[in-house]
């Protein structure tokens, strides 16, 4: 569509990347590689062989001994008999091992799978049936699982490592006092090959370990509730990665070659695989590995390794406007701060804003939109354009839609619909679930391939996009259609709450009633009483009366999923839950 047409913009809500507004360096269109991610890693290896590649617990590896680490790897991949097409599982946190096998797998035509370590043994076997899984890296801390679901799945090779086996000698004593000794030990007849011997026993490998690949071939699989809540396979391509590594750069023109990413984001989500490793390695960054988050040694990260990049979820820094340890330290080497995988609140970003500006840094946080569907993010706020509760514009090649929930049929602009989009980092389908592929990946009439959200929002006449919330988590209440995530706006707000979670639980006379968990902020001296009381009153001025909690109840904290964000589901059901059990125990006390 071109921009600027008063007939079209009446009409339609499809945009086609309006960067090139007011923003000059950065392009409408982009050339994308066309190799795969280990050709583009390789390509920068040698382009910047002495830049660091990545940081973890202060060793740096550069990009020349990288390369050479996942050729070894390959090698060693080959020996045990990986083919093209088949799956790994890499199921780690944020370590070497996990992006050094990563690339491997890419360079010998495998498929890297990607599952969360703190999964259950049946999320585990899961994922690993899927996929078809061969082969498995995994922690020794976590062989139990693996141990206990052996039997029902097909591995050939179960890999274990330890966080000690990329450390230096010092690191590694420094490691076992406080963490490895807590490891319980492998059984010695344990059928696994430990990843010092794996890789040395690949250097007796003489064949090629590189295998050829297409932009388009399968490369990685994430997971993801996808549209109907139950978890689904992400089948992503060498493009999905590479383009979107290529559009994060080009929309942050400030990014030079050798600028750091603190990658706290998970290896084996799309959130931290996508935007702070592949993005950072395909590009010339250096990635700060940051095997498991707490607030604390996040800022002390923060402070010591000075990032230029740094990247998260809101409660990432609702945490970090908690403590104290970033008092009286200047922020001026920030570049970038990136906020996504869940609703940025206005209020939260005015406040990580403040804290921003009262240490030194010249920028404010800036809020993306994705799904895994498309790796992840796929929309950003402009550094130099804010709209408030906007999300921004989409990026390069990147098209996004308003329809009519359950059409194809476009909205005008300012209407709230489903936000559909397309483009260059959009999935392949869902692994074995055709039918969820067909209800997600829909091809409309102007034959692009969409992906339907299942997220509300709207599209204003600049082409800014708004998320509302997951239509899914829509409240009907007394024939009215409530927004949880508005009315948590209006609670973030108020200068008692910390953060906030609205639900519906089933009510005989409304069908739902709105009800609200609050977290006060540290240090609140009043009484609950007194509290709900108070953001009670606030409350009726900011939102609609049918709108109104029916109860607000409060928690010391909030459930939240393996990669932080709140887990509304997670309290839904607790709740629906303890609403059931007082019900049947009203039922039992009138027999």
């Amino acid at each position: 569509m071109a921009l600027g047409k008063k007939e079209e913009k009446e009409n339609k809500t499809q945009v086609k990347t309006p960067w090139i507004k007011n923003l000059g360096a950065v392009p409408a269109h982009l050339d994308y590689f066309q190799g795969s991610m280990y050709d583009k890693v390789a390509y920068i290896a040698e382009h910047y062989p002495n830049y660091v590649a990545y940081d973890f617990m202060g060793g740096k590896v550069r990009y020349k001994d990288f390369k050479k680490k996942i050729d070894d790897c390959a090698r060693a991949l080959a020996l045990i008999g990986v083919k093209e097409g088949e799956a790994v599982t890499i199921c780690m946190p944020n370590t070497p091992q996990a992006i050094i096998m990563f690339y491997a797998v890419n360079k010998v035509g495998g498929i890297a799978n990607m599952v969360h370590p703190l999964s259950s043994e049946k999320e585990i076997e899961f994922c690993l049936k899927l996929s078809k899984s061969v082969v498995c890296l995994t922690l020794d801390q976590f062989y139990g699982k693996f141990a206990n679901i052996r039997e029902n799945v097909v591995l050939r090779s179960l890999i274990l490592t330890s966080v000690k086996d990329v450390l230096s000698p010092v690191k590694r004593k420094g490691y076992y006092i406080v963490e490895g000794r807590k490891v319980a030990k492998v059984p010695k007849t344990a059928e696994v090959i430990w990843w010092e011997k794996f890789l040395l026993d690949g250097m007796a490998y003489k064949g090629s370990s590189y295998v050829p690949r297409k932009s388009d071939d399968p490369a990685v699989i994430l997971y993801s509730g996808g549209t109907t809540g139950t978890q689904k396979g992400i089948s992503l391509t060498n493009l999905n990665f590479n383009a979107l590594a290529q559009q994060i750069i080009a929309t942050n023109p400030m990014f030079k070659p050798g600028d750091k990413m603190l990658a706290v984001m998970p290896v084996f989500h799309g959130f931290g695989l996508g935007v702070s490793i592949h993005s950072m390695l395909a590009m010339g960054g250096r990635c700060i590995l940051v095997p498991r988050f707490t607030a604390e040694t996040y800022a002390k990260l923060i402070k010591k390794k000075k990032p230029n990049f740094i990247a998260g979820v809101p409660t990432l820094y609702e945490a970090l406007l908690r403590i104290n340890t970033l008092d009286g330290v200047g922020l001026s080497f920030l570049k970038g701060v990136f906020s996504g995988g869940d609703s940025l609140s206005v209020e939260l970003k005015k406040r990580v804003d403040k804290f921003l500006k009262d240490h030194g840094a010249t920028i404010p946080v800036r809020e993306g939109y994705g799904t895994t569907e498309c790796v992840t993010a796929s929309c950003l706020t402009p550094s130099h354009w804010y709209k408030e509760g906007s999300i921004g514009l989409p990026f390069p090649d990147t098209y996004y839609k308003i329809v009519k929930p359950g059409t194809e049929e476009e909205v005008p602009y300012g209407k709230e619909g489903e936000i559909c989009l397309a483009g260059p980092t959009v999935m392949r389908g869902y692994l074995d679930n055709p039918e969820e592929t067909e209800q997600t990946l829909r091809v409309h009439k102007d034959g692009m391939t969409w992906v339907h959200t299942g997220d509300l929002g709207m599209m204003d006449e600049d082409g800014f996009v708004y998320f509302r919330q997951r239509l899914k988590r829509m409240i009907v209440s007394s024939g009215y259609n409530v927004y949880p995530s508005q009315i948590e706006n209006a609670l973030d707000a108020h200068p008692l709450v910390h953060m906030s979670c609205v639900i519906g639980v089933p009510d005989p006379y409304r069908v739902q009633r709105v009800v609200a968990f609050v977290v006060l902020k540290p240090g609140v001296t009043v009484s609950e009483d007194e509290a709900r009381e108070e953001i009670r009153k606030y409350l009726e001025k900011h939102v609609a009366k049918y709108e109104m909690p029916r109860e607000i109840n409060f928690r010391k904290d909030l459930p939240k999923t393996l990669v932080g964000k709140v887990a509304y589901r997670k309290l839904e059901e607790e709740v629906l839950k303890e609403y059931a059990a007082k019900n049947k125990n009203a039922e039992d006390s009138t027999k």
